[in-house]
């Protein structure tokens, strides 16, 4: 039987951008879950047009990581757990361990969203929304051509998400002109929101879910750079444009005197803005969000651990099942447990410094990416963020602790 000839010329250029984009909506919706659409209202409405400047504040913050650690990844041609553990043994592990206990915790909130975003749009009960969302989810995993089918997911619903969320937009009637002032020039400045917007978009798992697609599909080596550069860009301004849409949706019901209140702060930006019709519109948004973050939680989570033993290499696709069916079923039976998602919050305040310090150190290493040089610039910017964001973490476990515990 004689082997198909893989693509070559501009077949294989546009199988090469189909990843590139997939790999970047994969991220970039991985990072638009339920808890994107609900601190994004919430801080608009504490901060109002002010919250663009944490807006654009994030954006450069979250560029300087992500192009960073996707670079690394790409030069190392290695999976982040195995360059950490080149670089230090063990904490390749420990970094794999708070990846998937991170990952497992947040997917169970994902999953709820799932569940709350088919309730919305169908009237079916949360609980049989998540596990027929579950069910969805656990197929993708199951085709044969599972990365292609990741990746059009991704896009689909990353496409359905910004066009949706435009419309709310324009119909909200958002201050446009005091929106851009604020952006520049605020009045009002919380560093929490900052910690909270980069933490939501680069921290954790979510990094590294473009970077670890990519090198699955073989675009790796220095000779793919300019092509993982345009991936990890992308990644950010698509999450950004997410983020801009839904600020100025949501600034456009607050300058009309609207509480959005805390249960669901987002679904009453959709319903103010656009009726029933937005009600249900803000269901799509959030199934779409969430059905998204579980398919890049449960991938990325299992990348982490597939290098540290033969048998889940051999395994991961029933793994990512597993994953998936876990956190279901904890959410079916005891709901989202908030203690745990506290502390599991704290646990990735430290992933992102983790992380992206030991990437940088590994780009120091001829061992690890024989002729490539680092830019000088993404170093120091790099370095940079790591110490505000370990300085930070430590403000984050402090404060979350007394809580856990009832103090």
């Amino acid at each position: 039987m004689t082997t198909p000839p893989s693509p070559s010329g501009p077949a294989r250029k546009e199988r090469q951008w189909s990843v590139i984009l997939g790999a970047a909506f994969l991220m970039a919706t991985s990072a638009i879950g339920p808890g994107f659409l609900t601190q994004t209202s919430v801080f608009t409405q504490t901060l109002l047009a002010s919250f663009g400047f944490v807006i654009l504040l994030s954006i450069l913050i979250d560029l300087v990581v992500q192009v960073n650690i996707w670079r690394i990844i790409a030069v190392t041609e290695r999976r982040t757990q195995d360059t950490a553990n080149a670089v230090f043994p063990g904490l390749g592990t420990l970094l794999a361990a708070l990846i998937v206990i991170g990952g497992l915790a947040f997917n169970i909130g994902n999953v709820a969203g799932a569940g709350l975003g088919l309730n919305v749009m169908t009237g079916i009960s949360p609980t049989w929304g998540a596990v027929l969302s579950a069910l969805f989810a656990i197929g993708i995993f199951l085709i044969k051509e599972a990365g292609r089918a990741m990746d059009r997911l991704a896009q689909v619903m990353g496409g359905v998400m910004i066009l949706l969320t435009l419309y709310v937009m324009f119909v909200s009637h958002p201050p446009y002109a005091e929106a851009a002032l604020r952006t520049v020039a605020p009045v009002k400045l919380d560093l929490f929101a900052i910690i909270t917007l980069v933490g939501g978009t680069v921290g954790g798992y979510i990094t590294f879910a473009g970077g670890h697609r990519l090198l699955d599909a073989g675009i790796k080596g220095q000779a793919a750079l300019p092509s993982v550069n345009r991936g990890a860009s992308s990644a950010i301004l698509l999450a950004s444009l997410m983020r801009v849409l839904l600020f100025l949706a949501a600034l456009g019901v607050v300058s009309q005197g609207v509480d959005l209140g805390k249960d669901n702060p987002a679904a009453v930006v959709f319903q103010h803005a656009a009726g029933n019709v937005g009600y249900r519109l803000f269901g799509v948004v959030m199934w779409a969000a969430a059905i998204t973050s579980v398919v890049g939680s449960a991938y990325t989570s299992v990348s982490f651990i597939r290098t540290l033993s033969p048998f889940i290499e051999r395994h991961h696709r029933w793994i990512t099942v597993a994953f998936i069916m876990l956190s279901t079923l904890v959410f079916a039976l005891v709901g989202k447990p908030v203690a745990i998602l506290l502390a599991v919050g704290a646990l990735n305040a430290l992933i992102l410094p983790i992380s992206l310090g030991t990437m940088l150190l590994a780009a120091r290493r001829p061992k690890l990416v024989g002729t490539y040089r680092h830019p000088g610039w993404m170093s120091i910017a790099g370095w940079l963020v790591v110490v505000a964001m370990a300085l930070l973490s430590v403000q984050t476990i402090v404060t979350t602790l007394p809580k856990l515990f009832g103090s």
